[in-house]
């Protein structure tokens, strides 16, 4: 097998984990990634968004399930930028996804156990 037929292989496979994603946490409150039509997501992050993300990770950690938090600080808010003089208020939908955003396991491996036991620890984070 070809590397391009494993990476396309890999790539299907996340996919097809977001959409099973996207049934399990409907209703729940948590905001799934929206595919857009003009560009075929390949699901490297599976990036939901909460606007209590600190205590969903914090609940969902005690229940086993590892997230992570990609991007935490706005880009105009990084010390990198600081000479172009932006300040917090600048960019509220930037600041407002930095504190929101919180990554749930996405690998091509994962089962349909898997998926599902995020999905629990998810309705038990959240109360629905």
């Amino acid at each position: 097998m070809t590397g391009s037929h494993i990476l396309e292989g890999r790539t299907e496979a996340r996919r097809a984990h977001a959409a099973r994603y996207e049934q399990l946490i409907k209703d729940s409150g948590i905001k799934a990634p929206e595919p857009t039509l003009y560009a075929r997501h390949v699901y490297h992050v599976y990036a939901v968004r909460h606007s209590r993300r600190d205590l969903l990770k914090a609940a969902l950690g005690d229940q086993g399930v590892q997230t992570g938090i990609h991007y935490p600080i706005p880009v105009h808010m990084q010390k990198a930028y600081a000479d172009l003089g932006y300040k917090a208020g600048d960019f509220p939908h930037s600041e407002r996804a930095a504190n929101e955003v919180l990554s749930l396991p996405m690998f091509p491996e994962l089962s349909e156990e898997g998926l599902k036991r995020v999905a629990v620890a998810l309705q038990h984070a959240v109360g629905y």
